[in-house]
């Protein structure tokens, strides 16, 4: 999808959110809902893409962090972060052409990957965030997967301060093959958050068409 191309589709979804949808009128129609994983490493911004986006207050399971994993979190990226997620994020999010997204952001820390297959049982797809400072913290979500197949996308999201990278550059870096989408979004802002989301939507169509 060009830059040009794909900034239009953002601003025509955003501009159909604004009132009443068509769905809603129309009592023979329903809109299509699908489930969409976010998943990463640590402090990678997976609760504030799901903020960013969500037209619902966002379901947050978020406590303080403790000595538990001070062995194994590393805090030199993010030095403010204080709370983690220890369940799931969940948000929603109504699209154009009667589409409605369910997010389910996953926990970042090890020790609560065990949640992970029952978070993503159901979902069409999966957006996997990376960030360029500490790339190699998305491999277990890159393995997981590849290993069950489930269809994904990798979004660099782009801390300030931080060196800007191509998305070609992180490809190679993590070997993703050319048929994976990678692409670069700010989680903070919606419409780069929409962006991710239907390219992930697109590629699940043809990954798995039936």
């Amino acid at each position: 999808m060009g830059s040009a191309a794909s900034d239009a589709r953002v601003r025509e979804l955003l501009d159909g959110e604004e009132g009443v949808q068509d769905w809603q009128l129309d009592r023979t129609r329903a809109p299509i809902a699908t489930k969409i994983v976010v998943a990463g490493g640590f402090g990678v911004g997976k609760t504030t893409l799901v903020s960013a986006v969500s037209e619902i207050t966002p379901l947050k399971t978020e406590a303080l962090m403790t000595q538990a994993s001070a062995d194994t979190d590393d805090l030199s990226a993010t030095p403010g972060k204080t709370t983690t997620t220890v369940a799931m994020d969940f948000g929603r999010i109504t699209l154009a052409d009667d589409l409605v997204l369910y997010l389910f952001g996953t926990p970042g820390q090890q020790r609560f990957w065990f949640m992970w297959d029952d978070l993503v049982r159901g979902a069409i797809g999966a957006v996997v965030l990376a960030d360029t400072r500490r790339l190699t913290d998305c491999f277990p979500a890159l393995d997981y997967f590849e290993s069950c197949g489930l269809p994904y996308v990798v979004a660099v999201n782009h801390f300030e301060g931080t060196e800007r990278y191509e998305a070609e550059d992180v490809r190679e870096a993590l070997t993703i093959a050319d048929r994976i989408p990678v692409l670069i979004m700010d989680a903070r802002q919606r419409p780069s958050v929409i962006e991710s989301l239907l390219a992930l939507v697109g590629h699940a169509l043809d990954e798995t068409p039936e």
